[in-house]
């Protein structure tokens, strides 16, 4: 498997871009928990296979899209690829608890099974797991950091008072 990467700007800090083969595999942003060792990116190539996901990329933090149509490469259990494909599927600026999330996948009990993959989401954003909350409403664990999880989620609700 061959693996390339480039890093962008973005309004919440640099991200990385990881491609496998072609088809990007990680999102990740600096100081994310879970985030790989950089030796496992692959070499750094600017152009390569991220135009279309840097041109998405940006027309979201635009404002001008909501969604991403990109082939995605999603390693991980049986489990967790459930879970990030149910992530896919939250529709912008709304959100679902653990629990709710567990319930969509067939597994009502098992909301920190689910939580924990979503930790471990590989392709940040993109797959939003940042749309995943606490059971009271509460902002509870994200790979990216609290203040980046508040951020996306006022952005896409339009809340500005809390995007900066």
């Amino acid at each position: 498997m061959s693996r390339v990467h480039t890093v962008i700007d973005s309004p919440y800090g640099q991200l990385t871009l990881v491609a496998a083969d072609g088809v990007l595999c990680g999102l990740y942003m600096t100081g994310q928990r879970h985030r790989p060792p950089e030796e496992s990116f692959g070499e750094r190539d600017d152009e390569g296979p991220f135009p279309e996901a840097t041109r998405q990329l940006a027309a979201y933090f635009e404002g001008d899209a909501t969604g991403f149509d990109l082939p995605l490469r999603l390693d991980g259990t049986t489990f967790q690829r459930r879970v990030w494909e149910a992530l896919r599927q939250i529709p912008y600026g709304q959100t679902l608890s653990y629990g709710e999330l567990a319930a969509r996948i067939g597994s009502p009990g098992a909301s920190r099974a689910v939580g924990l993959a979503n930790g471990k989401n590989p392709i940040g954003i993109i797959v939003p797991c940042h749309r995943v909350i606490g059971s009271t409403g509460s902002l509870t664990g994200y790979g990216g950091g609290l203040d980046r999880k508040r951020r996306l989620l006022a952005f896409e609700r339009g809340d500005e008072q809390w995007l900066f």
